[in-house]
């Protein structure tokens, strides 16, 4: 899978994303390391303990991380619920949780595709 591929696959924006870093190397090599950024396992255990803010400071990270990789599909999710819990305040709507699950996992199947 190029690197277009991969950013059509999971709703990204790859013009933009190559915009802003150098080289399809360099977004390559971020993109490798997005599933060991620890912030979307700790938004799910925030979430679960009800620690909103703790659920605010991860999803706020999994938001950047998303927006600045040009993992847009994840990157508007994790906006949505990171306003949600913003204050921080209880998540009073809990299906804004699954389109963030399902929006990483569809990061991670891809990734194991590059």
């Amino acid at each position: 899978m190029t690197l277009q591929e991969f950013y059509d696959r999971i709703g990204g924006d790859y013009k933009a994303t190559i915009s802003r870093l150098p080289s399809e190397a360099l977004i390559k090599k971020f993109v490798l390391k997005y599933p060991g950024d620890p912030s979307f396992n700790q938004l799910k255990d925030a979430l679960a303990a009800q620690d909103w803010e703790l659920a605010f400071r991860a999803s706020h990270t999994l938001k950047g991380v998303a927006q600045n990789l040009g993992m847009d599909r994840l990157y508007k999710t994790a906006a949505t619920l990171c306003d949600a819990v913003r204050g921080p305040k209880p998540l009073e709507d809990a299906s804004l949780w699954p389109p963030v699950v399902a929006a990483h996992e569809e990061v991670l199947a891809a990734i194991r595709e590059l």
